[in-house]
């Protein structure tokens, strides 16, 4: 599969390797060299994966590229100005999925991948086997079906927590505030939850 990946960060990188590693083509966009819109047209799916201040700016460069595709929005709305542990420029009135979705009203955003670090998104059993839970989000149910299959396949993800549409997005990016809470408090990055009834 062609897979556009929009950012060059850690986890733009580490998903980019991954995805290699796997067969697929994948191109790699920037705000230099190849462009966020030359990386969205390449591919048949798209993984927004720049820092939170930049999600926005990136998808709108590219939106001419991603009309009728599926973008799965990694980002989190992170604010490192005062230091760690970082605060959140949505506070869940907002979010950066529904941002997202606004910038690109032609394409598919499915948030997912957020509330995990890049290792672990890339390969789900580096946790508990791989039993624990991806929350995603998105508008088109069909698009979250067919990115759950994509996770699956790829990385091993088994456990999925549909959220709803596009405003779910604003409970997994919230949910951030606790995730580097833990992390400090369990010295690790690697850790997930499951949700048990």
């Amino acid at each position: 599969m062609k897979i556009g990946i929009l950012g060059t960060g850690v986890v733009g990188k580490t998903l980019g390797a991954a995805l290699s590693a796997k067969g697929h083509e994948i191109k790699t966009g920037s705000r230099s060299g190849v462009t966020f819109a030359d990386a969205a047209a390449f591919g048949e799916v798209a993984i927004l994966c720049v820092s939170g201040a930049g999600a926005v700016e990136a998808a709108t460069s590219a939106a001419g590229a991603l009309g009728g595709k599926i973008v799965i929005d990694t980002t989190n709305p992170l604010d490192f100005s005062k230091g760690f542990p970082p605060s959140l420029f949505f506070r869940g009135d907002d979010s950066l999925g529904e941002q997202v979705q606004k910038a690109v009203p032609d394409a598919k955003v499915v948030k997912a991948l957020n509330t995990v670090n890049a290792n672990l998104m890339t390969d789900a059993s580096r946790v508990a086997g791989g039993e624990h839970d991806l929350l995603i989000a998105g508008n088109d149910l069909e698009s979250k079906t067919i990115v759950q299959k994509h996770l699956a396949d790829w990385f091993g993800w088994k456990h999925f927590i549909d959220l709803g549409d596009i405003t779910g997005a604003r409970a997994s990016e919230t949910y951030l505030a606790l995730w580097v809470r833990l992390y400090a408090a369990l010295k690790t990055p690697e850790f997930s939850i499951r949700v048990v009834k």
